[in-house]
């Protein structure tokens, strides 16, 4: 496909009636978030780990929320105080640009736990986080199924990265967490991004086509992601755009773009402007 596929990816975007985006890491990558993909990725992000042999499994683990509540929330409240400064780059508005232009009824899919599509100002009701969201928190035990915005500006010292202050339960005191489904996590409560997948099971229920998914920025590494944009277009009305700097590869008669997010979708748009 090579140099035409951001034309066919334009076609295809055009002649849409339905769009569902999918997201993984890399997207907000092009907003300044950092890429976490293997220990070195980890480490740029966060150099203070490196002498204690710390990575990304190790530091996003649930149980640090009870044996050592500081230093859990000295990763998680620095990544809030990120998430929360970082403004979406323009790919976010070329995707909504797309939908008003093109009258495309449309869901987000995303592993990404920042809200940047919220921010950028994707509508609640359309969105799908399936880890969960660090702007909301629920109870470390849990004592109850209750999940609550996180409100809170937690101060961490990043000399060694441990938060000196940190949100608790309102209904029983214990520590709270945020509702992140993390590695070896056993207490996540999911009520949350199952009424998300209830409106998007919904929404995939009354799909009219053609149906385009457009797949940002998501690895094979946890495939979550790529698995769902594939079944999502194995009907013979629907294409799967998959925007990818390393991997790229798509399936058969799937379009295929190796390049970041936002250089995707400004490719992709050029060639609309264009025409």
């Amino acid at each position: 496909m090579g140099r035409q596929a951001p034309a066919i990816a334009a076609a295809a975007v055009r002649g849409a009636k339905t769009l569902v985006i999918t997201a993984g890491a890399g997207m907000g990558v092009d907003s300044g978030l950092p890429d976490f993909r293997g220990p070195q990725g980890f480490w740029r992000a966060y150099p203070m780990y490196q002498p204690l042999g710390i990575d990304f499994i190790d530091a996003a683990n649930p149980g640090h929320f009870e044996s050592d509540p500081g230093f859990g929330w000295g990763f998680y409240g620095h990544r809030t105080r990120l998430y929360r400064q970082t403004e979406p780059h323009e790919g976010f508005g070329l995707l909504r640009t797309w939908i008003a232009r093109y009258a495309l009824r449309t869901f987000v899919v995303t592993s990404n736990v920042d809200g940047q599509f919220q921010k950028a100002g994707f509508s609640e009701e359309t969105i799908l986080e399936v880890h969960g969201s660090i702007h909301h928190l629920q109870c470390t035990v849990p004592c109850s199924s209750r999940i609550w915005e996180h409100d809170q500006d937690i101060f961490v010292d990043y000399t060694t990265m441990r938060a000196q202050d940190y949100p608790h339960c309102p209904h029983c005191g214990a520590v709270a967490r945020p509702n992140i489904l993390m590695f070896g996590d056993y207490t996540w409560l999911g009520k949350r991004s199952a009424c998300q997948q209830q409106r998007f099971e919904h929404f995939l229920a009354n799909v009219k086509g053609p149906l385009v998914v457009i797949e940002l920025g998501a690895g094979t590494t946890i495939p979550t992601i790529r698995h769902l944009s594939q079944r999502l277009v194995r009907g013979s009305d629907s294409r799967l755009i998959r925007i990818n700097p390393r991997e790229a590869q798509a399936p058969h008669g799937q379009i295929s773009l190796a390049m970041g997010a936002l250089e995707g979708l400004l490719r992709i748009e050029a060639v609309l402007q264009g025409e």
